[in-house]
């Protein structure tokens, strides 16, 4: 199941994305990419973002700060080898509450950018975070964390999940909810909406075709901008400068 991603869906869904000239940030696995870096650089020739996924898919929640930093590295020099350019955001997914600042400190000591960081849930824009390596640093030298939030309600795991709750039973139904969260969000204006995908789920016929509605159903939409993180960071950067303390969206309720 997993080697169907590799060979046969995570090409089909580059070709779509392809069709659509749409960007997308690729989530890789250090270890993953390094099997399969054709593929790797393929979407960097297309234009799209590799962002780091870890080294290993394994839970990081136990392991010490250093131990983190380390394998943090590593996956990004991996990365870096493989594709032919370095990450300059990353989503670690199995991680503790520590990790965001950790990819930052990682990314410090290999002296390499870090734009954006996506291990969070909480939020429908992007917000800042202070960094708790930063607390004793003047004002003026702090940088902070931009904080993308990911998204699980869109994911197209729940086609092959049962828990918690019920998944998407069929391709219909995973092409409306994902017009139905367009719409409301659509309607709020100046929002990010999420479509996370895994190449061995998203990438068979049926499920890809239905992706294939949804960007022709948005690409029919005024004001719309599918981009990657890399754009959104860079985007939000310009528009709402870090401010120790803050966050750099005002809201209303």
């Amino acid at each position: 199941e997993f080697e169907y991603g590799s060979r046969v869906g995570a090409w089909r869904l580059l070709r779509l994305f392809k069709e659509f000239n749409y960007p997308m940030t690729l989530y890789a696995v250090a270890q993953a990419v390094a099997k399969n870096p054709e593929f790797a650089r393929a979407c960097v020739r297309d234009g799209h973002e590799i962002a780091n996924h870890g080294l290993r898919w394994i839970n990081w929640g136990e392991l010490d700060d250093n131990e983190q930093i380390e394998m943090i590295k590593k996956a990004v020099l991996l990365l870096k080898e493989y594709s032919g350019e370095a990450p300059v955001g990353a989503y670690i997914g199995r991680g503790n509450i520590r990790t965001p600042a950790l990819v930052s400190e990682a990314h410090k000591q290999l002296g390499l950018p870090l734009l954006w960081e996506s291990d969070c849930y909480n939020d429908d824009v992007p917000y800042w975070s202070d960094l708790p390596q930063e607390k004793g640093l003047p004002e003026n030298e702090k940088e902070g964390l931009l904080m993308i939030p990911y998204a699980y309600v869109t994911n197209d795991y729940k086609f092959v999940a049962s828990s918690p709750g019920p998944g998407f039973p069929g391709s219909l139904v995973y092409e409306d909810y994902l017009k139905q969260e367009f719409d409301q969000l659509y309607r709020e204006g100046g929002k990010i909406m999420n479509i996370p995908m895994h190449s061995r789920i998203l990438g068979k016929p049926g499920r890809t075709n239905a992706l294939r509605n949804f960007m022709k159903y948005i690409s029919a939409k005024e004001g719309v901008w599918v981009c990657n993180r890399r754009d959104i960071a860079k985007h939000f950067k310009s528009k709402f400068p870090y401010v120790p303390g803050k966050m750099a969206v005002k809201r209303t309720e």
